[in-house]
C-alpha cells in the first residue's frame, strides 16, 4: 500500500523541493588523507548491513503499546487530558506517538540521505568524501528500515514536523560544506541518537529494540565524522564567521527542542491542542526528557570550538550546559557493543530454534 495511504491526513503533495546553488568540488590529488577519517572509513565499509537480513521483521508489535515503551515517557502523562482517557483511548495515543516520533526518525533517516549526497560533492577533501559515501549507503538503509517498520507494523505515518523541516531548510539551502556537516552531522544526528537510545533502552520490543539498536551503530560514526572534520576546519576561521555558526547552532537548537511539543498529534486525535502544548512545555518529565536528548550535541559542539559566549547563555538557558563534559566517544562505544551484544543474542535465539525443530 502506498505511503500516502498511511500518512494520518492527507498531504497537499508528496515532494518537497529545496533550492540550492553550491559547487561540486573535485580533488586531484589521491593520495592524502587523515587517518582518522580513513579509519572511520574503513569502519564505515566493514559494518555494512542489509536491514532486510539482519532484521527480524517476522516480529509483530503490540497493537496497544508498539514498542512496549512504559507510559511515563509518553509526552502529556500524568496530565488532565491523560486522566481523562479509558484504556482504548490510551492505547490509541501509544500507537500515535509511537508512530508520530518514528515518523519524524524516518523523514530526518532522508534528509541525511541528501545532505550527505551534498556532503559528497561539497567537502573539497577525498578522505572525507570516501567516508560520505558510505554514509550514503547507511542512510538508504535507514530509511528503507523505518520506512517497513511504519508501513508494515505501525501502518499509520505522520508529515514532517515543522520544525525539524525548517532546520533541514536551512541546512540544505547554505552554500557553504562545513554547515551541511554542521546542521545535519551534529545537530540533526546528535539528537537523533539520544532520541532513539531512550527507545532502544527501554523498549521491550524486540523489534523496535533491534532497529534502533542497528541504526544508532551507524549513527554513531556520522556524528563522530562530523566532530573530526569540523574540528579540523573551525580553528581556521575568523571571529565572524564562528559567530555565524554559533548562532546558527543556537536557533537550530531550539528548532530541536520545539520539535518535541507533538502539536500534530493534538490535532490528529482532537485533544485540546493548547492544553496539551502547555503541559508539554511545562512537565518536569519533560523538561528532563527534552534536555536529555541534546547529551551528544553539547559536547560535540564544544570539541569542535564553537564555545563562545552566545553558545554557552543559549545551553545555560535551556538547561544542558551541564552536558559539555560529556563523554561522546564512550557512547559511541556503548552503541556498537550493544548491537554486538543484541547480535549474539538473535544469533542464539535463532540457533535454538533450529536444534529444537
Amino acid at each position: 500500500m502506498s505511503t500516502a495511504n498511511h500518512y494520518v491526513s492527507q498531504l497537499d503533495t508528496l515532494d518537497w523541493k529545496v533550492a540550492q546553488d553550491f559547487e561540486a568540488n573535485f580533488r586531484w590529488e589521491y593520495d592524502d588523507g587523515r587517518e582518522s577519517l580513513l579509519n572511520l572509513y574503513r569502519k564505515g565499509k566493514r559494518q555494512q548491513w542489509d536491514a532486510a537480513e539482519r532484521i527480524d521483521w517476522s516480529q509483530d508489535l503490540d497493537p496497544e503499546n508498539p514498542s512496549g515503551l512504559p507510559d511515563e515517557m509518553l509526552s502529556i502523562y500524568g496530565s488532565p487530558t491523560w486522566n481523562k482517557l479509558d484504556a482504548r483511548a490510551r492505547a490509541k495515543l501509544r500507537h500515535h506517538i509511537q508512530a508520530w516520533q518514528v515518523s519524524q526518525f524516518l523523514h530526518g533517516e532522508q534528509g541525511a540521505l541528501v545532505c550527505t549526497a551534498k556532503i559528497v560533492q561539497q567537502v573539497p577533501q577525498l578522505d572525507a568524501k570516501f567516508y560520505a559515501a558510505t554514509q550514503v549507503v547507511d542512510e538508504a538503509r535507514h530509511v528503507e528500515a523505518f520506512s517497513r517498520l511504519l508501513h508494515d507494523k505501525y501502518e499509520l505515518v505522520y508529515p514532517i514536523n515543522p520544525y525539524l523541516k525548517s532546520l533541514l531548510e536551512d541546512t540544505l539551502r547554505d552554500s557553504r560544506w562545513d554547515m551541511t556537516y554542521l546542521g545535519m552531522q551534529v545537530l540533526i544526528e546528535g539528537v537523533a541518537l539520544a532520541a532513539f537510545g531512550l527507545i532502544r533502552d527501554y523498549a521491550t520490543n524486540p523489534l523496535a529494540k533491534s532497529v534502533t539498536a542497528y541504526v544508532m551503530q551507524d549513527e554513531s560514526r556520522h556524528v563522530a565524522f562530523g566532530r573530526l572534520a569540523l574540528r579540523d576546519f573551525y580553528p581556521q576561521l575568523t571571529a565572524k564567521e564562528r559567530d555565524e555558526r554559533e548562532e546558527f547552532v543556537v536557533e537550530g537548537c531550539y528548532l530541536l527542542r520545539d520539535r518535541f511539543l507533538g502539536d500534530e498529534v493534538w490535532e490528529a486525535l482532537e485533544f485540546p491542542v493548547a492544553e496539551c502544548k502547555e503541559w508539554v512545555d511545562r512537565s518536569d518529565l519533560m523538561r528532563v526528557y527534552r534536555s536529555s536528548l541534546f547529551t551528544r550535541i553539547v559536547p560535540t559542539i564544544r570539541d569542535i570550538g564553537l564555545w563562545g559566549p552566545r553558545i554557552q547563555k543559549a545551553y545555560a538557558d535551556m538547561g544542558i550546559l551541564g552536558f559539555a563534559g560529556a563523554d561522546v566517544a564512550g557512547m559511541e562505544l556503548r552503541d556498537e557493543q550493544i548491537a554486538r551484544e543484541l547480535d549474539a543474542r538473535l544469533a542464539g535465539i535463532r540457533q535454538t530454534a533450529q536444534d529444537c525443530a
